[in-house]
C-alpha cells in the first residue's frame, strides 16, 4: 500500500477475497476468446485477491505506471509486477485501462460504492 499512496494515491476502497472460478470468468469475459482466458480465470481463482479504488489526478494512468509492463519479466523492480509478478500471465495485478473499463469494473467488486 504504501507504493500507492507514496505515489499520492489515495486508496478509497479495498477488500480482499476469493474469486469463484465463474466469478473470475465472469470479469475476465472480455479474454473469453483469447488463449489465455482459461490460465487466468483459474489463476485468478487460485487464491485470494485485493480490489481496490484509487482516486487522484490521472490516476488511471499512474496506476498504469505503477504496475508497470504486462510482462513482469519486463516491469521495473520498483513497480507492482517488477516485484510481484512472474511472467505475462501471473503478473500480480490489473488495473483499468480507461475510465469506461472502471465504470463497469469497480462496480463488479463494489456494487453499493457511488463514484463521484
Amino acid at each position: 500500500m504504501s507504493l500507492i499512496e507514496g505515489s499520492g494515491l489515495r486508496i478509497v476502497a479495498m477488500r480482499m477475497e476469493r474469486l469463484t472460478l465463474a466469478q473470475a470468468k465472469a470479469f475476465y469475459a472480455v479474454h473469453r476468446k483469447r488463449p489465455f482466458y482459461r490460465s487466468l480465470t483459474r489463476f485468478m481463482s487460485s487464491g485470494p485477491i485485493v480490489a481496490l479504488v484509487l482516486e487522484g489526478d490521472n490516476a488511471i494512468s499512474r496506476w498504469r505506471d505503477l504496475m508497470g509492463p504486462t510482462d513482469s519479466r519486463e516491469a521495473p523492480r520498483g513497480t507492482v509486477r517488477g516485484q510481484f509478478g512472474t511472467d505475462k500471465e501471473r503478473n500480480a495485478v490489473h488495473g483499468s485501462d480507461a475510465p469506461e473499463t472502471a465504470a463497469v469494473e469497480v462496480p463488479f467488486f463494489f456494487p453499493a460504492l457511488t463514484l463521484v
